[in-house]
């Protein structure tokens, strides 16, 4: 029997970086990342002799991005993704294929007297994603959300379902349906306005949520996803993953008082994960590397 190494790689994770670009002494914009980098190559001597001429410091990996980021103006995170990933194939013979991983944090500029704040801001939920892959196979972007928490106090319901002697659940036709979206989607090619298309596959995926009527949270999701590709003509993709964020009736009987569907307990654990992909069928798969 041999026993061989597997496939493998490594790579910086979550270096932290903060840019901010200053347009006059106090007229300044903020972006807030939290990037990865891994590689793979003709790295097998380091794993099983010890022999690290072929390996790229990690501390080297944290360095690149925060010179990366000295760009002005500072590009969308996908295109940051792919300045980065390129570098690396391009400028070490050993790596043949990079994977960044990027979040962008919002912040929100705080009110003041005259509009926003020129230079204060405060922190918004959830954040915007970007994965590319680059290296022989090809190259290849997706973009998304990560923890958007959405809801709504209406306009869904759970019946119908298999039932046994375990079962507890009660049907329902109207519930609070709430979840922390998770979405990626995958670009055909490179786009040519990375922001522009972001925001339009976002707000089409939110306003579905928002307008299905929901007799389940797995099809709502295939809604979210069906809605993007049709209004996108340059994704392939979307890839969801749906926490349902319970929120439980509380029984008010016991106090003598009716709950005709305002008072509940927002569960936080155990919850159902819905999870899902949305595609074209006339388009391949993404590379197996694709950091979704």
């Amino acid at each position: 029997m041999a026993i061989v190494l597997g496939p493998n790689r490594y790579g910086k994770a979550e270096v932290r970086l903060v840019r901010v670009t200053r347009h006059t002494p106090t007229e300044h914009e903020l972006c807030d990342l939290n990037v990865s980098v891994s590689l793979s190559g003709d790295l097998d001597r380091t794993h099983l002799a010890g022999d690290n001429a072929a390996v790229i410091p990690t501390d080297t990996m944290r360095a690149v991005v925060y010179a990366f980021a000295q760009d002005r103006p500072l590009p969308a995170v996908e295109e940051f993704g792919l300045r980065l990933a390129r570098h690396f194939v391009d400028a070490y013979p050993s790596i043949d294929t990079a994977r960044v991983r990027l979040l962008e944090y919002p912040w929100v500029r705080i009110p003041a007297a005259n509009g926003p704040h020129p230079h204060a801001w405060t922190r918004a939920s959830g954040a915007r994603y970007a994965g590319v892959v680059h290296g022989a196979a090809g190259t290849e972007v997706c973009s998304g959300l990560e923890d958007v928490t959405v809801l709504k106090s209406t306009g869904s319901e759970f019946h119908g379902f298999m039932t046994d002697r375990y079962t507890t659940l009660r049907p329902t036709e109207d519930r609070v349906l709430a979840t922390s979206v998770q979405a990626r989607w995958r670009h055909v090619g490179v786009a040519a306005d990375w922001d522009a298309s972001f925001l339009a596959a976002r707000d089409v995926m939110l306003r579905t949520f928002a307008e299905t009527h929901s007799l389940a949270l797995q099809q709502t999701l295939y809604a979210m996803g069906e809605a993007v590709l049709a209004d996108r003509a340059e994704l392939a993709e979307v890839r969801l993953v749906l926490p349902n964020r319970h929120h439980v009736l509380v029984d008010l009987s016991p106090f003598g008082q009716d709950n005709a569907g305002e008072v509940y307990h927002a569960a936080d654990r155990p919850y159902g994960l819905i999870e899902g992909a949305v595609l074209r069928d006339d388009i391949g798969p993404a590379l197996a590397e694709l950091p979704w």
